[in-house]
């Protein structure tokens, strides 16, 4: 049984991405798939799918260039099940000078460094992609 299932959905991606695999099949969770569908807005992934069978899986389709680079090239766990991070809408800084994204859990749902700004709304800080 996975305790943090957003580290584990994040590892599973670039993994998956560094073998040169063009899905990743991961058991469902409403946070998850929330986050999967901001992933796949932001570029990162191409696709994203919910079954409907028992038992939920969510299948997420990854997204290569054109020379067969992964979307992703590195994603980094900021806050954690044993010590969670919240941050305030002024301290959501870009990453990686806007190439990257910083993804936030908050209450108007998962939103991104660029949007939290916008909408000018904190919450928790789950990981930076890029």
């Amino acid at each position: 049984m996975v305790t943090d299932r957003v580290g584990d959905f994040i590892i599973r991606l670039k993994n998956a991405g560094m073998i040169g695999n063009t899905a990743v099949t991961l058991p469902h969770s409403k946070h998850v798939e929330a986050i999967a569908f901001k992933l796949k807005e932001l570029g990162y992934v191409d696709n994203v799918e919910a079954t409907k069978k028992i038992p939920k899986t969510l299948e997420v389709t990854l997204k290569y260039d054109s020379k067969g680079n992964h979307a992703i090239r590195d994603v980094k766990r900021i806050s954690k099940p044993g010590r969670r991070l919240y941050v305030p809408s002024t301290d959501a800084h870009t990453v990686k000078n806007g190439l990257g994204a910083r993804i936030l859990s908050t209450p108007k749902g998962i939103l991104s460094d660029k949007e939290a700004r916008k909408v000018r709304v904190g919450g928790e800080n789950l990981f930076e992609i890029w």
